[in-house]
C-alpha cells in the first residue's frame, strides 16, 4: 500500500502562486538591506547542539536534536545564534562594524497553529560590532523603509529599552528574584491586556501596589516626547532607567534627522520582547489598525556574541518573518500583481514546424524573455489553455502560412485578440 501523500505536521508546502510573493517579499528586503550597504551571508541549518545550548532560555526545549553517529546536533533554531558562532568563528575575515542579513529556514517544535509552523523562513538584518544609538536608529530606518516597500501603510515601529523595565521593577519594590517574571508579564499584555497582566504579577507574589505601578507606567502613551517625560518622571530617581530613557530619546532624535516619518515610530514603555538575550534597545513592527499586531522585532543583543568571542561584542538587530508578512499582505489586499514567470507560449503546430518553433523560443530566451514551449504537436486550442492556466500573457503560433509568409501569430490569451507580427518584429512587440 502507497504512504498516505501528507507534510509533516508544522510545515508547509508552498506552490507556484504563493512561491511567488514569497520571492517578491524576499527580493524586496534585499533590495532595501543592499541599500543600506547590508552584506549577505549564509550559514549550515545544522549546528552542533552545544552551539545552541544556553543560549535560548526557556524555549529551549524547542530545539530539534539529531543524532548522526558520535555528533550531538541540531536544526538550526534561528539566524541569532548561527551569526554569534560566525562571529566567534572567523574573527580576522569579518571587519566591524559588520552589516549582514541573512536568509533561510529555521526550526522550532511549536505547538501548530495558524501562521506559527515548526519550519519557517526569516529574514534578518544586523550590525555587529558597535555599541551604537546610530545603529539602532538605522536599523528601525531600514525596517519602516521595508515595510513601506512590501506595501504596508499604517505600520509603527514601537520603541523601548529592556533597562526600563528593569528600572521599573527597582521602583515599584519588586524583588530582583521576581524581576524576569515582571518583564514576562508585560509581554504578553497584548494578548492578555492589563487585567491579566496584573493578575499574573499578583500570582507571582508581586505586591497589589507595586502591581498597579507597573500597569500605570506602561499603560503612558501619546507623542514621543510626552512619553519619553512621563518615562523620566517614573525613574527620576533611578540612574540606570534615567540613562536608558535617554537612549531610547537619542534614537528617536537620529530617527528624525534620518527623514523617518515620526508617525512610523513610536515609545511604548509596555514593549518588553521575550527573549532574554536582549540587553538595550528593543522594539517592534505593528499594525494597530486594522487590528492585526505584531509583524516582527528585534534589538540590542550586546552579550550573546561573546559567548563564542569570548568578549562581548555589540550588536542589533532584527527578524522578518516570511510566513508572516505573506499571511498578513494577504489579509490586507497589499499583494500587488504578481504574474506568472513565463511570459511567452511558443505552441507546437505541427511536427513540421517544431524546429522552427524551438529556435524562436531560444531567439526569445536570449532576448531575456522568459519563455515556455509545448512539448507536443497538440491542438491548438488545448495548448492555449495549458499556457491560460499557467498564467502565461501571450501565446504564440508558427505554423506553415505563417513561416511562408515569415510572420508569427501572437495570441492575448487575456482578452482573446490575437494578429500577425512580421517574423523580425517580433522582438519589439513582446518588448512593449
Amino acid at each position: 500500500m502507497a504512504p498516505k501523500a501528507q507534510t509533516y505536521k508544522g510545515m508547509k508546502d508552498y506552490l507556484p502562486r504563493e512561491m511567488r510573493l514569497r520571492q517578491y517579499i524576499v527580493r524586496t528586503l534585499t533590495e532595501v538591506a543592499e541599500r543600506y550597504g547590508f552584506e549577505p551571508m549564509q550559514t549550515p541549518i545544522v549546528e552542533y547542539e552545544a552551539t545552541l545550548a544556553g543560549k535560548i532560555g526557556d524555549d529551549e526545549k524547542l530545539i530539534y536534536r539529531l543524532q548522526y553517529g558520535e555528533d550531538r546536533l541540531a536544526l538550526r533554531y534561528d539566524q541569532t545564534v548561527s551569526l554569534a558562532r560566525v562571529v566567534g568563528q572567523y574573527p580576522n575575515e569579518i571587519v566591524f562594524p559588520f552589516r549582514r542579513y541573512a536568509y533561510g529556514p529555521s526550526y522550532r517544535g511549536e505547538r501548530q497553529q495558524r501562521g506559527r509552523y515548526r519550519e519557517f523562513y526569516q529574514f534578518d538584518i544586523d550590525i555587529v560590532g558597535v555599541d551604537s544609538r546610530l545603529a539602532d536608529a538605522e536599523v528601525v530606518a531600514l525596517i519602516v523603509d521595508a515595510l513601506q516597500a512590501l506595501g504596508f501603510r499604517g505600520a509603527r515601529v514601537l520603541l523601548n529599552h529592556r533597562e526600563v523595565l528593569t528600572a521599573l521593577a527597582r521602583v515599584a519594590g519588586v524583588a530582583e528574584a521576581q524581576a524576569a517574571g515582571v518583564y514576562r508579564a508585560i509581554d504578553k499584555f497584548d494578548k492578555i491586556g492589563a487585567g491579566g497582566v496584573r493578575d499574573e504579577l499578583l500570582r507571582q507574589g508581586v505586591s497589589e501596589a507595586a502591581a498597579e505601578q507597573v500597569l500605570a507606567f506602561i499603560a503612558i502613551e501619546g507623542a514621543a516626547a510626552e512619553v519619553l517625560a512621563a518615562m523620566r518622571a517614573v525613574l527620576s530617581d533611578d540612574a540606570r532607567g534615567l540613562a536608558a530613557v535617554e537612549d531610547v530619546a537619542e534614537v528617536v532624535r537620529l530617527l528624525d534627522l534620518m527623514g523617518v516619518d515620526q508617525s512610523a515610530i513610536a515609545v511604548a514603555p509596555r514593549l518588553a520582547r521575550g527573549l532574554s538575550y536582549y540587553t538595550g534597545i528593543v522594539f517592534e513592527a505593528v499594525i494597530e489598525q486594522p487590528p492585526i499586531g505584531s509583524l516582527l522585532g528585534g534589538g540590542r543583543y550586546d552579550k550573546l556574541i561573546g559567548s563564542f568571542a569570548g568578549r562581548d561584542v555589540p550588536t542589533v538587530g532584527t527578524a522578518f518573518g516570511i510566513e508572516r508578512l505573506q499571511i498578513v499582505m494577504t489579509e490586507l489586499g497589499i499583494v500587488p500583481p504578481l504574474e506568472s514567470g513565463p511570459r511567452v507560449f511558443v505552441t507546437i503546430f505541427s511536427p513540421e514546424t517544431t524546429p522552427a518553433a524551438l529556435q524562436l523560443a531560444r531567439e526569445l530566451r536570449n532576448a531575456g524573455i522568459p519563455t515556455i514551449t509545448a512539448l507536443q504537436a497538440e491542438k491548438l486550442g488545448k495548448q492555449f489553455k495549458e499556457a491560460d492556466q499557467k498564467g502565461v500573457p501571450y501565446a504564440l503560433v508558427l505554423g506553415p502560412d505563417e513561416l511562408a509568409r515569415g510572420e508569427v501569430v501572437v495570441k492575448d490569451l487575456r482578452s482573446g485578440e490575437q494578429r500577425s507580427v512580421a517574423r523580425d518584429a517580433l522582438l519589439a512587440v513582446l518588448a512593449r
